[in-house]
């Protein structure tokens, strides 16, 4: 049986939120901060200049993407906490765990900017992204099994927070299967999957709109 300070530990989830949106604030941050911009003593000239911001490509792209993946896993926790009643010790560390991965991605994705065109670096950042995924998984189907989602979430709701992580993940692992292809073919299926899941909510408020005008 769990002692008192187990079953009082980790109720408050609005502390959970507030450490979720520093984390998230501080990795998108260090993806910005580990943009490494020309050296002045290296350039001297316009044509110069835009041959190095050139070269700089494999750093914009994977800051675009992480932006992205820190975008889209803040979106979906924040989701899951708005429908979840309570806290309890065991939900406050599967979301510390998953907070531990999303301090990773700057690393992962500094790693990927420097070897690019390696399926290991792009293997390493796709494990970043499926950690989390699988995190957030648990943490709904604890919440849901521990009974600590709000009352009046709908099953449309509870199945549609599923079905999204698994089918998100399931793009994801299938954009980095394409690394044996390219790496660059890889990125830009990820890229893709990101897009649709950061446009596609927007798309469908505008038809919803359209149809109730």
């Amino acid at each position: 049986m769990a002692t008192l300070y187990n079953r009082i530990q980790g109720r408050n989830l609005d502390r959970l939120a507030a450490l979720s949106d520093g984390i998230f604030a501080v990795a998108m941050t260090l993806l910005v901060l580990d943009l490494h911009l020309p050296s002045p003593a290296a350039v001297h000239g316009e044509g110069q200049l835009l041959a190095a911001l050139g070269a700089m490509g494999p750093e914009w792209v994977t800051y675009g993407m992480s932006f992205l993946t820190l975008g889209i896993f803040w979106a979906g926790q924040q989701t899951q906490l708005t429908h979840i009643e309570k806290g309890t010790r065991d939900l406050t560390w599967i979301h510390l765990g998953f907070l531990f991965a999303i301090t990773l991605l700057p690393l992962s994705t500094r790693l990927l900017a420097s070897f690019i065109t390696y399926r290991l670096a792009l293997g390493i950042y796709w494990l970043n992204v499926f950690v989390p995924g699988a995190m957030l998984y648990w943490s709904w189907t604890h919440a849901t099994h521990a009974g600590l989602i709000k009352a009046d979430t709908s099953k449309e709701v509870h199945d549609s927070i599923c079905k999204r992580i698994r089918i998100a993940q399931s793009l994801y692992a299938c954009g980095a299967a394409l690394c044996f292809i390219s790496t660059w073919v890889s990125i830009a299926a990820i890229v893709l999957v990101q897009l649709n899941y950061a446009i596609a909510p927007r798309a469908w408020w505008r038809k919803q709109s359209e149809a109730s005008a």
